[in-house]
């Protein structure tokens, strides 16, 4: 699934990296603990987050996240929306839960994370 697809389903808006839409994503992830994010989260994945800070954008880079979606409405601060822009990392925000929006994707077929490894 493209992250346009992404954008659409969970009728989203991209705060920065309009230019990365057509990456494909294989797997997403929903949390607000880093930790978590770093212990499961996998390559070629999306986070879907309720947190807006730095720290975000630099666990997005130390796994290669392809995306984030920022869930509730929540927008990040431009310092962040800037790093992100700096790294190639794109981000989007929806109005949806963290619930919906996970759901919504795994509705349409995206893989969570646990599903790592299995015929992908």
């Amino acid at each position: 699934m493209t992250l346009r697809e992404i954008k659409e389903i969970l009728e989203a808006e991209v705060l920065v990296g309009e230019e990365f839409l057509d990456r494909e994503i294989w797997y997403a992830c929903g949390s607000d603990l880093l930790s978590d994010v770093l212990a499961f989260a996998k390559e070629h994945a999306l986070l879907l987050t309720g947190l807006t800070n730095s720290q975000v954008i630099r666990t997005a880079e130390m796994i290669d996240l392809l995306g984030i979606v920022f869930v509730r409405g929540k927008r990040p601060e431009h310092s962040t929306i800037e790093l992100a822009a700096l790294k190639g990392i794109p981000l989007l925000t929806t109005r949806l839960p963290m619930y919906e929006s996970c759901g919504r994707l795994y509705l349409k077929g995206l893989k969570g994370c646990s599903e790592f490894g299995s015929n992908a």
